[in-house]
């Protein structure tokens, strides 16, 4: 006799079948066996009537046979009904926790919330733009002479200020041209002062009457002549001192020196296009931006009052300040492709966190609102046609007034104002000190009962007589 198990595991959908069956004996397998047209091989009896019946397709059957198929059915019977006892007790435990969930949900049991006090406090409207750094002043150092480089006095990366000696050119052949210029001066100069002392000499002949009136006219042009190419060698003289100051090659502004473009022994020339090296003003510095054409109003109503606007320069992801400023000027027209208009802004800079052509978002601070209602962004919740609302968390007198009073939900609805980071302005709906939910508000409803876990703090405090701690402790906000 064969046996197997059939259990039921609590808390697992799996069960075992307890059932019985006959083994068969071995002198069963030991007859031998036909095949009729319809039926599968089966043993048969020596002693039964199957040798003297004529017909080749009768085969008895064997009255054993029909125990077995008895006994087969009710194994399976036993299975299908364990099978559903499984199934049974699965949904029913199913239907259970459901249960529990849809109670949880209709108010009946306490749900645990995490919650925060509304406070009084100031907020700021801010207008965001995207904004390329631009440097004041951005210097090409070129030469001025042409003539060979001899020596390079400034590294890259190094921050100079203006009149700093960064290179120097061959100054020989400029000191050759201030010597013929000045050896010409001296000629031209001696000769004005010989034809100057005849021109007074002529004069005090022609009072005598020993000498013609023409030929002091004559002296008189020879004079002028001499005074002009005194004069224009004046001129050469002063080009050639200039072209030697040229051979010096200094800063122009104060800044950041980039990568030299040239090396020390090449020939330079004054129509080169690339430059010796640039000069770039890191401090201050300016960031452009751009605000659209709506909020260009206010903007403008507050430059024209002279009052100064903050501007915050924010990194690619606007997570990190990298430096303070303030406006500077906005463009004299709207650009009508994008519908914006360019702003400037100028920064101090002096942790140098800004650099040409950096991408930054900037943040222009309009107005400061004072003495608002604020909550975390996280409490408000949006229904049905963009409507906003709060669970706000009220306490109720218990039934037996020596037990603390229960805490309830209550759904409110608000008007939402200005936001920024994660505090939001309540316009109307709410009152600094009211407490609203900011975590578990899934399980929520009118009426709902809660355990209140306010912000910051792992469980609500509890005084000495063990009364819940009152809500509502709203601390004002500084700006």
């Amino acid at each position: 006799m064969g046996q197997a198990r059939l259990k039921d595991t609590p808390g697992r959908q799996s069960c075992t079948v307890i059932a019985e069956w006959e083994t068969p004996r071995s002198s069963d397998f030991a007859r031998p066996f036909f095949r009729s047209p319809s039926q599968s091989l089966v043993p048969v009896n020596s002693s039964s009537s199957l040798a003297s019946d004529p017909s080749p397709g009768y085969t008895p059957v064997s009255s054993r046979q029909q125990p077995k198929k008895n006994r087969g059915r009710w194994i399976a019977v036993v299975i299908v009904v364990a099978v559903g006892l499984c199934v049974y007790g699965f949904v029913r435990k199913s239907a259970a926790a459901d249960g529990s969930v849809a109670k949880s949900k209709r108010g009946g049991g306490t749900v645990p919330v995490v919650a925060a006090s509304a406070i009084k406090g100031d907020i700021g409207v801010y207008l965001t733009g995207l904004g390329t750094v631009t440097p004041l002043n951005n210097v090409v150092l070129k030469t001025r002479v042409d003539g060979q480089l001899m020596k390079v006095l400034f590294t890259e990366g190094q921050f100079v200020k203006e009149g700093d000696l960064l290179a120097e050119i061959d100054p020989r052949p400029f000191q050759v041209q201030v010597a013929q210029a000045e050896g010409q001066l001296l000629r031209d100069e001696a000769l004005l002062k010989n034809t100057r002392t005849d021109l007074e000499r002529y004069k005090s002949l022609s009072e005598k009457g020993l000498i013609a009136q023409q030929t002091i006219s004559t002296q008189e042009a020879t004079v002028a002549q001499y005074e002009g190419s005194v004069k224009s060698d004046q001129a050469q003289l002063d080009n050639a001192k200039l072209n030697l100051t040229y051979s010096r090659i200094t800063a122009p502004i104060n800044g950041r020196v980039g990568l030299r473009q040239v090396d020390a022994g090449n020939m330079v020339h004054a129509s080169d296009t690339g430059g010796l090296l640039t000069i770039t003003q890191l401090q201050p510095i300016t960031a452009v931006f751009t605000i659209p054409e709506d909020q260009v109003p206010p903007v403008l109503k507050k430059l024209r009052a002279g009052q100064k606007l903050n501007v915050d320069a924010y990194d690619r992801e606007q997570r990190v300040k990298l430096s303070p400023g303030a406006l500077l000027t906005v463009d004299n027209q709207i650009d009508s492709s994008t519908g914006t208009l360019k702003c400037k802004a100028l920064f101090a800079n002096e942790d140098g966190a800004l650099f040409p052509n950096q991408f930054v978002n900037i943040r222009l601070l309009v107005e400061m609102k004072q003495a608002v209602t604020l909550v975390p962004t996280a409490a408000i919740q949006r229904g049905a046609q963009q409507s906003t609302f709060v669970y706000t968390v009220t306490e109720q007198q218990a039934a037996d007034k020596a037990q603390a009073p229960d805490r309830v939900i209550s759904i409110r609805p608000v008007t939402v104002g200005t936001s920024e980071g994660e505090l939001v302005e309540i316009q109307e709906g709410l009152k600094p000190g009211d407490v609203v939910v900011l975590e578990g508000v899934d399980r929520l409803q009118e009426g709902s009962k809660v355990v209140v876990h306010l912000k910051g703090e792992e469980s609500a405090p509890k005084s000495p007589e063990g009364a819940a701690k009152p809500l509502g402790n709203p601390a004002k906000k500084k700006s």
